[in-house]
């Protein structure tokens, strides 16, 4: 049996999703959209909670388009509102369009969202060897930089615990602990 990290061991799905995304370093603008909004959908609750329901919100947010998301006008904010299969939260909603307009403006200004946000790690995955999950952080130093710049840019609900969980989920960072079997594929992936 494949020994993974504490935290996936309780549902199929959480499964799925450490086996094979996450903390794959991730450098596709669209998918790093999708996981900004989910992060951010996700502050206060639990992340199986949006795993569940991201088929959902995909078909929401027009595929985490963010052109289109942030062309969102009053009424469809209300259809979102309105949406059972995602959790409808007027403050996460507007921050998700507010985000996709932030988001194009970084675009714009670097070239694509990926050269922006992997300058925070020197564009290469940051490798850690976490000995269990209680040694894991909420936040680090770099994930408060993170948050900060974000902000001044113009984006909200990326606080540094957001951020940091946005960094281990986009492989910005490896946070397998050493003894799960992604610790060391994710740190060969890191090194091709």
């Amino acid at each position: 049996m494949k020994r993974r990290c504490a935290w996936a061991n309780s549902d199929p799905l959480y499964q799925r999703y450490h086996d094979y995304e996450w903390g794959v370093p991730e450098y596709d603008d669209r998918k790093l959209f999708e996981l900004l909004i989910l992060e951010g959908m996700q502050a206060g609750l639990s992340w199986l909670t949006i795993l569940k329901r991201r088929d959902q919100y995909r078909q929401a947010f027009d595929n985490f388009d963010p052109r289109k998301v942030s062309a969102y006008d009053t009424r469809k904010v209300e259809e979102l509102l309105n949406n059972r299969g995602i959790i409808r939260n007027r403050k996460k909603i507007l921050a998700a369009i507010q985000n996709a307009r932030a988001f194009l403006a970084v675009q714009e200004s670097f070239g694509s969202f990926a050269t922006y946000i992997w300058r925070f790690v020197g564009g290469k995955p940051l490798q850690n060897a976490w000995p269990s999950l209680s040694a894991i952080p909420a936040q680090t130093p770099l994930s408060v930089q993170m948050s900060r710049d974000l902000r001044k840019r113009g984006f909200a609900f990326v606080g540094p615990i957001i951020c940091y969980a946005f960094m281990q989920a986009t492989g910005m960072v490896n946070d397998h602990t050493v003894d799960c079997f992604r610790h060391k594929e994710i740190q060969a992936l890191a090194e091709e």
